[in-house]
């Protein structure tokens, strides 16, 4: 059965596409959601006005989500977590962070946005990417430090370990 798709539907066609479906899938699934109509020369002219109308709009959203990414891209963020000596993370610093310290710095963007192929589990200065879009993305600078109890606390490791140092390398009193 044909059907003329007034929807863009996954895996069968775009919008204004002519498809030819089974008889079963067009009246059990395309026609009552209204994703598909019949054929007709009236239908044909409806849907017609119906993609241009939605292609203006994704060129609109398109001009938007570019800005977007124009306007996050290369900027810096700062997270603070809690980190051991080494610099190793109690736990990580995920995709939902990201986007909260960058809402936070006046940026708007989803958890969905960040493309994290892991999430950070050390101390460092790390390029996130943010896809906006299928080929929209921006890349922002995040810098994941160590909250001030931890700062402390490494510090004192480290002074311990120099004090440690310093009376090994002193000769005892024998």
């Amino acid at each position: 059965m044909k059907v003329l798709l007034r929807r863009n539907v996954p895996k069968l066609g775009q919008i204004g596409d002519l498809v030819e479906v089974k008889p079963g899938y067009a009246r059990n699934y395309l026609l009552p959601q209204q994703l598909a109509v019949e054929p007709t020369p009236g239908n044909l002219k409806a849907v017609e006005v119906e993609k241009k109308k939605h292609l203006e709009e994704m060129a609109r959203l398109r001009k938007e989500v570019e800005a977007r990414a124009k306007a996050v891209e290369g900027k810096e963020v700062t997270i603070t977590a809690r980190a051991n000596e080494e610099g190793q993370l109690y736990g990580s610093v995920g995709p939902a962070q990201v986007a909260e310290a960058l809402t936070r710095e006046g940026v708007f963007v989803e958890a969905d946005n960040v493309a994290l192929d892991e999430p950070i589990k050390r101390l460092d200065k790390f390029d996130v990417t943010l896809k906006f879009a299928q080929d929209v993305t921006a890349t922002v600078h995040v810098w994941v430090v160590p909250d001030r109890e931890s700062q402390e606390a490494a510090e004192a490791a480290r002074a311990a370990q120099a004090k440690a140092e310093a009376e090994a390398e002193q000769p005892g009193d024998e």
